[in-house]
This record gives structure tokens, sequence and C-alpha cells, in this order.
């Protein structure tokens, strides 16, 4: 998040979050997958790993989109960090989940992909 407001601030852009608090969002879309997400979360701790991995799955793919529609290097940096810090998590979420006995499918992205992701 700091990344990117430093970014907003440094392009001189309105921040979308505003004066939202935490779990606040003004797109409707949006604030409906958070409910839903933190909803199925607080059923167990493995419902709320597998919704921490699900988050990682849009961040990628929201992410991959961002870079694919930008020529600005100083957002493409920061998106491919903020991407790399997503796999990480992802292979973190997925990691406990195992040691939980649960395997994880994934939701959002390609087989193809998590496994890459996986395997690093």
């Amino acid at each position: 998040m700091s990344s990117i407001l430093l970014l907003i601030k440094k392009y001189s852009l309105v921040d979308p979050v505003g004066s939202n608090g935490v779990g606040v969002f003004s797109n409707s879309d949006l604030q409906a997958l958070y409910n839903n997400l933190i909803s199925a979360g607080a059923i167990s701790l493995v419902e709320g790993l597998k919704v921490g991995a699900v988050i990682e799955e849009i961040d990628i793919i929201d992410l991959d989109e961002a870079i694919a529609n930008t020529d600005n290097e100083d957002l493409i940096v920061v998106y491919q960090n903020l991407r790399k810090g997503s796999e990480n998590h992802l292979r973190s979420f997925v990691s406990t989940l195992t040691k939980n006995g649960t395997t994880y499918s994934p939701q959002y992205i390609s087989i193809e992909e998590y496994n890459r992701i996986i395997k690093k």
C-alpha cells in the first residue's frame, strides 16, 4: 500500500482509498467480494488459509492486468514486486494448508501458473 501511495503522490493521482477505513471499498463488487471472503475465512483456520490463497490468486491476476496495461517503468517495477510478494504469500498459504492436511486447488489462476508458482 505504501509503494502505491508513493506513486499516487508522485504522479498527482487521486487515491481511490481516500479516507475509507480497512475493509471499506467504494467499488460495490470489491465490497461484496471482501465481505464474502471475510465471512468464509472466519469459519476456521483452514478456511481462513484458503481465503488467503484466493486473495493472492486474485492479486496476481490484477497485477498481471495492471502490468499489461502500462508502459510506466515506475508502475511496472512496483507491480512486479507486489506480484512476487503475492507468489510468496500463496506458497506460504498452500504450505500451511498442506501441513494442516488440506490440498489446495487454484480457484482463479490456471493450474499451470499455480504449479509454476508453487514449485519455485
